[in-house]
């Protein structure tokens, strides 16, 4: 069958009608997914400086869940922080003591330099090659690949971790565990100056 010319012309525009809001929609949530930065909360108070906050001792109350949102561990951390000055720059140490809801207990102890002001290098033994944070405002945002034990061996997991000062005395954590390029899962932690 031969469509009029007229005819052809109004599906055209009935399809570049309902293309175009739907190609603007597509654009708008792929600009959706972009992962805020550190720079977005710059003005936000009251601002996390990690040498004060995390100085002394500091309790966290946490959770990792799998990707569809379900609990699988639940923990309480404690941590014995402290700075000094190491080669002309600040030096952190931040031992960290896990007991799981399961029982199991663990430490991971980060060693952490300010590189410049708002920029930070960590380490530490299950981190391969490194932590980079970035504190801008009320934030700090951590960038890591962790590896974890996973059975009977162990996955590498990258680490998209958020830390949001609310008051001098609470910060709220929140990382997303990404296994090649998917969400597999995520950890929440409160902390609390003690």
């Amino acid at each position: 069958m031969i469509l009029k010319s007229a005819t052809l012309s109004r599906l055209r525009s009935i399809s570049a009608a309902l293309l175009l809001p739907l190609g603007l929609l597509g654009a708008t949530q792929l600009t959706g997914c972009a992962s805020p930065q550190p720079i977005e909360y710059a003005s936000a108070t009251p601002k996390l400086d990690i040498k004060t906050y995390f100085n002394g001792p500091v309790r966290g109350w946490g959770m990792v869940q799998d990707r569809s949102g379900k609990v699988l561990r639940r923990f309480v951390v404690d941590i014995d922080a402290k700075w000094e000055t190491k080669d002309g720059r600040p030096f952190g140490t931040l031992d960290e003591r896990f007991v799981w809801s399961d029982g199991e207990r663990q430490t991971r102890v980060w060693h952490i330099t300010e590189q410049s002001p708002g920029q930070y290098r960590g380490e530490a033994g299950d981190v391969i090659g490194g932590a980079s944070g970035t504190a801008a405002g009320n934030v700090l945002n951590w960038a890591y690949v962790l590896r974890i034990p996973y059975s009977g061996s162990s996955l590498d997991v990258r680490v998209d971790d958020w830390m949001i000062l609310v008051d001098e005395g609470t910060l709220l954590n929140r990382a997303d565990m990404l296994f090649w390029g998917l969400r597999v899962g995520e950890l929440t932690i409160a902390f609390r100056r003690q």
